[in-house]
């Protein structure tokens, strides 16, 4: 099944959304990380639209949506939080399921938090209420900069190298990844497909300054939960993630071996865990 491209207008910024299955099927919002875009998840996506609408935004100023004049204004959690809510609402979606990726996560438990929520399930891939500084500032030492390249091949060796972390993933993978990670430039050299000034907002914490938790998000979350941590994550610590059980102690849980920051949700062991937790939902939507 070939995916359906919809641009929705949130308070000014124009969203990309790549669309899969239905419509009248199931809601299910899959939001990707810091720099990535929603093709990120094509493979799981399409693994997932013969029963589910899967919606795969790209954050502004990430892919194809529309880059912000206000970057610290509008490259935030809460007015990411505040876009997914008219996402939502423009496709006439009261409730879904929510999987997010690092980032992506972060919105998911916001959104979840809420008290009239329409998360009815979140699944969060490597992120928790508490981020370690060195990880922060290992993700701001790398988005500050893009890298160019004369060729898309040299962008996917590059890929290969930076996301490492990521874990074992085909050549096919890292091929379509190189694809749909990439915008040319004015001199036909390729870089990276978000907005540099991303940086302009990614604070990282200081003694002065230290970052603030989601604790009391976390635990205010009604629905059902899953948390999947890649073993060698310097994003989701071990202690994090105990804490997020003791808090939660409903929330499934899956830890993958060699693998860090984050998974990818596309080989075909971390999709069929994902999709036998999403057939154990016991998660009702209006019927049309």
């Amino acid at each position: 099944m070939l995916p359906e491209h919809q641009f929705i207008c949130c308070d000014g910024l124009e969203v990309h959304l790549t669309c899969w299955g239905h419509p009248q099927a199931p809601a299910l919002v899959l939001w990707h990380g810091l720099t990535r875009t929603g093709r990120d998840f094509d493979e799981l996506a399409r693994n997932l639209s013969d029963r589910w609408y899967v919606i795969c935004p790209d954050t502004p100023g990430r892919g194809l949506s529309q880059w912000s004049q206000t970057p610290e204004q509008d490259y935030i959690l809460p007015r990411y939080v505040d876009i997914a809510r008219q996402v939502l609402s423009a496709l006439s979606i009261s409730e879904c399921v929510w999987i997010g990726t690092s980032m992506g996560g972060l919105i998911g438990m916001l959104l979840a938090a809420e008290e009239e929520t329409p998360v009815r399930a979140l699944l969060v891939n490597d992120v928790g209420p508490e981020l370690p500084e060195d990880a922060l500032q290992r993700i701001r030492t790398y988005i500050s900069v893009q890298p160019v390249f004369r060729c898309l091949t040299a962008l996917e060796t590059w890929l290969k190298q930076v996301y490492v972390t990521f874990g074992p993933n085909s050549d096919a993978f890292w091929r379509r990844l190189a694809m749909t990670s990439s915008r040319r430039l004015p001199d036909g050299t390729f870089t990276l497909h978000y907005d540099p000034a991303l940086v302009d907002a990614f604070q990282v914490p200081s003694a002065d300054q230290p970052a603030p938790t989601l604790w009391p998000q976390w635990q205010a979350i009604r629905c059902p939960l899953m948390i999947i941590r890649g073993a060698e994550s310097d994003l989701l610590l071990p202690a994090t993630l105990q804490r997020m059980r003791t808090l939660q102690p409903q929330a499934e849980v899956m830890t993958l071996d060699g693998i860090g920051h984050a998974p990818t949700l596309v080989t075909d062991d971390q999709q069929r865990r994902v999709v036998q937790w999403l057939d154990q939902l016991s998660v009702r939507f209006p019927e049309d």
